[in-house]
């Protein structure tokens, strides 16, 4: 799920930046924004940073006593993606096991399909290996699968979530082109 996040950084311009003024010193510490935020790949509450939006308020710089650089409290709006439990999502097969399928879902790629969770699917190993059911769909590399999430998990050392999802359920599984 995308959502739109409020958030408050405190932002550190270099001291080369800061004989800049106005909006040379705003667009010095909105640069340094986004480098920050480009840096950073998830947190637990509000899941991957996508995009910042808008820059709400920049506050009175502190100089910080290490650097000389100053420090600028910053409000400002983003879009986050959150993977939610009993969600449906849509994802590309990027890995096939045996014993399961990674899919890549927006920024998230560790999204797995047990194959306890793919009733009526069976393995089919070889060059390409794949998941076939009894109706001749199959699930390979590259191929679009709608899933349901059954559990997500923040992994704090890797700053990045793990989802387990299903196919069972109403119109999930493979999902067919029209020239399909």
């Amino acid at each position: 799920m995308f959502l739109k996040t409020q958030l408050s950084w405190n932002v550190l311009v270099p001291a080369e930046n800061l004989d800049a003024e106005g909006l040379m010193l705003q667009r010095a510490i909105l640069t340094r924004l986004l480098e920050d935020f480009a840096t950073k790949k998830a947190v637990k509450d509000i899941g991957y940073f996508i995009a910042v939006t808008t820059l709400d308020r920049i506050g009175e710089g502190l100089v910080s006593q290490q650097s000389g650089a100053l420090l600028f409290p910053v409000d400002f709006s983003c879009i986050t993606f959150k993977i939610l439990p009993g969600e449906t999502l849509q994802g590309v097969v990027h890995k096939v096991l045996k014993h399961g399928i990674f899919l890549r879902c927006g920024p998230a790629e560790k999204v797995y399909i047990s194959h306890h969770k793919m009733a009526g699917y069976e393995y089919v190993p070889g060059e390409n290996p794949c998941f076939v059911n009894d109706k001749r769909l199959k699930i390979e590399f590259g191929t679009l699968v709608r899933v349901t999430v059954i559990a997500e998990r923040y992994d704090e050392a890797e700053k990045d979530f793990r989802a387990l999802v299903s196919l069972e359920g109403d119109f999930l599984g493979p999902v067919l082109s029209a020239t399909s």
